[in-house]
């Protein structure tokens, strides 16, 4: 499969992100193994939009556990409610934070991360079965756009896994 998920800048958010769901649906219809879907999601992010780190936290008993990513190494497991991921996990909704230096509790896996988004992959009976995960080195760099079209990409990935 012939894919090329690197973009014009010179589109707005929205476009890119409408240009990356084309590409990204045919990608992953019809897959079913979690871990190489999740590990090509964040591969066809990070070539998109050169998100400084991206990855999944999977729930596992009652933590997050860190699954397949791209960027510098992180932390192996977070506990519900802790930090801006097990926050999202416990309240099943996205958060954006345009400075984690100013989120109570914000669990630091990289020093260089200044804002982040986190969006759960939410099945349609409300349970949560991991984390979308987003870092930047720059502070207020999310916004809805993001939060609205990253969470298309969270249920195409729920309704292709668990189904």
């Amino acid at each position: 499969m012939e894919t090329n998920f690197r973009q014009t800048h010179a589109m707005d958010k929205a476009e890119r992100y409408e240009a990356f769901l084309e590409q990204f649906i045919p990608l992953i219809e019809g897959e079913t193994h979690t871990i190489s879907v999740l590990a090509n999601t964040c591969a066809a992010l990070k070539e998109a939009f050169g998100f400084f780190w991206i990855g999944f936290y999977l729930v596992e008993d009652d933590k997050l556990i860190l699954g397949p990513f791209q960027g510098s190494v992180a932390c192996y497991s977070i506990r519900k409610g802790r930090g801006v991921c097990g926050t999202a996990w416990a309240e099943g909704r996205s958060i954006v934070v345009p400075d984690v230096d100013r989120f109570p509790g914000h669990i630091a896996c990289s020093s260089l991360s200044r804002s982040e988004i986190v969006i759960p992959l939410l099945t349609t009976q409300d349970e949560v079965r991991g984390v979308l995960d987003i870092d930047s080195d720059q502070l207020d760099m999310f916004d809805d756009i993001d939060r609205k079209y990253l969470e298309k990409v969270a249920h195409l990935l729920v309704e292709t896994l668990y189904k």
